[in-house]
């Protein structure tokens, strides 16, 4: 498996997550965002839309963090990223589009430069938004938490808990205070840790 990836991007922190929780090698391809080669006619060849991440299995393009995610899930062993169960995967689905599709889109590069370059909006303006959105999503996805819950639905890492342990990255890099969701915090210091989810990490990726 070849993954197209840029090291601080969060839908490509997701796929990695995936691609290590479920034992699969790859290799990585770096895409620098900052210098725009996510637009250039080499890469659009592999994704036109030229966004990461974009998997290549067996000369195969697929796209879109999440249905790579479940595509890993329905093609590979190692351990299940979805529940068993449709009621449950709904759940899953719908947790994890809270943040891949509701609060995500509004927060990634392309949108907060444009923001800085397009609209001129300050430093802070741009903080603000940021947090706005941060803050809209994680209060829900607070309120849909059970207490004591080690995971965001289940017993085991799902897809909804990939997307929030990317999510709170980006919270630290953007100093949210996540105290204010205290059973979040902790479903993201119980995972954070594990070997597959430390070996994922951007820090590991950064070139």
């Amino acid at each position: 498996m070849i993954l197209y990836d840029y090291w601080r991007s969060t839908a490509s922190y997701r796929v990695r997550m995936a691609l290590h929780l479920k034992g699969q090698p790859f290799k990585c391809i770096p895409i620098n965002l900052k210098d725009s080669e996510q637009t250039s006619r080499t890469y659009l060849k592999v994704n036109a839309q030229g966004l990461v991440p974009a998997l290549e299995v067996n000369g195969e393009i697929f796209t879109q963090s999440l249905a790579i995610i479940e595509y890993l899930d329905e093609t590979c062993i190692g351990a299940p990223l979805m529940p068993t169960g449709e009621e449950g995967k709904a759940k899953v689905r719908a947790l994890s589009h809270i943040i891949s599709s509701d609060l995500h889109p509004l927060n990634n590069l392309r949108v907060l430069k444009y923001l800085q370059n397009e609209l001129h909006v300050t430093d802070e303006d741009k903080q603000k938004w940021y947090e706005h959105w941060m803050h809209e999503a994680f209060t829900s996805l607070e309120q849909q938490t059970t207490d004591g819950a080690l995971y965001l639905h289940g017993n085991h890492i799902t897809m909804a808990d990939i997307c929030l342990i990317a999510q709170m990255y980006n919270a630290e890099r953007f100093n949210i205070d996540t105290h204010l969701y205290p059973k979040l915090t902790a479903i993201y210091n119980h995972i954070k840790n594990k070997a597959e989810i430390k070996a994922a990490h951007p820090s590991r990726y950064k070139k």
